[in-house]
């Protein structure tokens, strides 16, 4: 009997909850800003309020916190819905905090009415020297004592676009010597004169996160607001709006973020990567991104399973990228379907072999018993990797070599009989024999050979393009490291291989197909690619070889 898994800290409080009859079913959400796209650590947020929903029998809202119409843009909200239907997701509801500016405003007014809230004309810089600091309480700001009548007009006057930006505020009135700093009178609402992606230049004062976050949780009756650790400081004041406001009392809960080796989790970051050309595009195979992780060709259910091992934790810790990379290589060598693809040519001339038209038969995965066949064409030339002939081996090398014999994987045994060299001395093609005899699958030969090539046949090679994408940063904990974060950017992170072979089967297969090229690693089908050209971008590596690079430079 296998041995049930325990259930984390959250699944504590969420069957507490249900048992206690504090809720009939739950709702949870996930709300990004669409402000940059969505990253491998969102993926972890998403993957724990949807699960959550899916395993207790509730429901997951997709609401988008467009509060700041500056930073925000259709093509983020368009992205994020993409990528979270990607990782195999549908959302009950989709929402905006922007559908709630009306009753955000509402509940605004309700606070001013109740002496809970002031027009500040405080500049930014004169707020903050008032709020002190960590160990030295606040002062009042010289205008919190405005009468109820006169902050209903300033704010009512604010929202009517009277004033320029910065020029006046809102703020809850609260404890300006309050241990905590969020509760030294926050500022609830800002003059922005901006348009704004969905409702237009309708408004000129828009809520801040802290109070839109709240209240729109309320608003959708969210049982369990799921944020990560750094909101702990906020909840507070979380809770003080929805108590004075007499709402549905949602309750935030915090989990630890995911923060992973050789890799950066802020959009800011990422935006700046963008911006400043380091990458090609929020979708560069190279970002944290889970477009880029999806350009680069890992599977959903690899990010999922990734989400499911890494858990849901009280304290911060530094995730390895290598349980990533072991995750999509688990889930790939199931199911990826075998390609041979030479990257570095080196042509091979079967003296003794008069067929034409052949077609060899290989496996597509032999992972999986249903993966079946396809047919390889095979001639008298045919391509290998230069890598794999040595003119004067060492004594354990089993590729090929002069005298030698090796085997063409579900092909034929063939052994090197002269080496062909231009006026360089460079060599651009061998000899071989072949072993009619030996043909995979029906060899009576009785020959063994120790090692197996790849190879194309030249007369049916398709050109392509290789890209090899590596980690886009060469320290481990990049957030933690000393100087600029893009001083450690990894030069080498990208190789191009333009003129690469591949068999023609991967003209028949289709866009969303993953591979693994045998010998090489686990690729896909670039976008790049057109009819005349294909394009692959490489996944992962067979094996993890950057801990031995790692280890070797130690």
């Amino acid at each position: 009997m296998s041995e049930e898994k325990s259930l984390n800290f959250i699944e504590e409080i969420v069957e507490a909850d249900l048992a206690a009859g504090k809720h009939k079913s739950i709702t949870t959400r996930f709300p990004p800003e669409p402000n940059g796209y969505l990253h491998i650590g969102h993926a972890k947020s998403i993957c724990l309020n949807f699960g959550l929903a899916a395993k207790y029998g509730g429901s997951t809202n997709l609401r988008f916190d467009d509060t700041n119409p500056v930073t925000e843009d259709t093509e983020y909200v368009e992205s994020i819905k993409d990528d979270v239907r990607w990782l195999g997701f549908q959302w009950a509801q989709e929402l905006y905090a922007s559908d709630y500016f009306d009753q955000l405003y509402a509940f605004a007014l309700t606070l001013v009415k109740k002496g809970l809230a002031y027009v500040d004309d405080s500049s930014a810089e004169e707020i903050a020297a008032q709020k002190g600091t960590p160990t030295q309480p606040g002062v009042n700001s010289p205008y919190r004592n405005r009468s109820i009548e006169e902050n209903l007009q300033l704010f009512e006057a604010m929202r009517a676009g009277a004033y320029r930006d910065g020029e006046k505020v809102l703020r809850a009135k609260i404890d300006m010597a309050s241990p905590n700093m969020h509760m030294r009178d926050p500022i609830i609402y800002r003059i922005k004169h901006a348009h704004h992606h969905r409702t237009g230049d309708q408004w000129c004062i828009y809520p801040m996160y802290d109070f839109a976050h709240g209240q729109s949780d309320a608003i959708e009756n969210i049982t369990h607001s799921i944020c990560t650790l750094e909101f702990i400081p906020h909840r507070p004041l979380y809770e003080w709006f929805i108590e004075q406001l007499e709402i549905y009392p949602s309750r935030q809960y915090e989990f630890a973020r995911l923060n992973m080796t050789y890799t950066v989790m802020s959009k800011r970051k990422l935006l700046q990567l963008v911006n400043e050309k380091h990458v090609t595009g929020w979708d560069d195979p190279r970002m944290s991104t889970i477009s880029g992780m999806r350009r680069r060709g890992y599977p959903a259910e690899a990010i999922r399973e990734f989400c499911e091992r890494i858990g849901v934790a009280k304290r911060d810790n530094l995730i390895d990228v290598g349980l990533l990379e072991f995750c999509v290589r688990e889930q790939l060598n199931k199911t990826a379907i075998r390609r041979m693809v030479v990257f570095d040519p080196l042509k091979v001339i079967l003296t003794n072999y008069t067929g034409e038209g052949e077609l060899l038969s290989s496996e597509n995965n032999p992972e999986d018993p249903n993966g079946g066949n396809r047919d390889i064409p095979f001639g008298k030339e045919i391509y290998i990797e230069r890598e794999d002939f040595m003119e004067n081996p060492s004594k354990k090398y089993f590729r090929l070599a002069p005298g030698q014999m090796v085997r063409l994987k579900s092909a034929y045994i063939i052994r090197c009989d002269e080496v062909i060299k231009n006026d360089a001395g460079e060599i651009t093609a061998l000899h071989c024999t072949y072993i009619p005899e030996s043909k995979s699958g029906s060899d009576t030969s009785g020959i063994n050979v120790k090692g197996t090539l790849h190879w194309v046949s030249v007369a049916h090679a398709v050109p392509a393009e290789v890209r090899l994408y590596d980690r886009l940063f060469k320290v481990e904990d990049v957030a933690n490291a000393e100087g600029d974060f893009k001083d450690h950017i990894n030069t080498d992170s990208l190789q191009v291989i333009p003129h690469a072979y591949a068999e023609p089967a991967l003209l028949q297969d289709g866009q969303e197909d993953r591979y693994q090229f045998l010998r090489k690693g686990y690729f896909c089908l670039d976008k790049d690619s057109t009819a005349q050209k294909l394009v692959f971008n490489r996944t992962v590596t067979l094996k993890d070889t950057w801990a031995k690079e790692v280890k070797k430079g130690a």
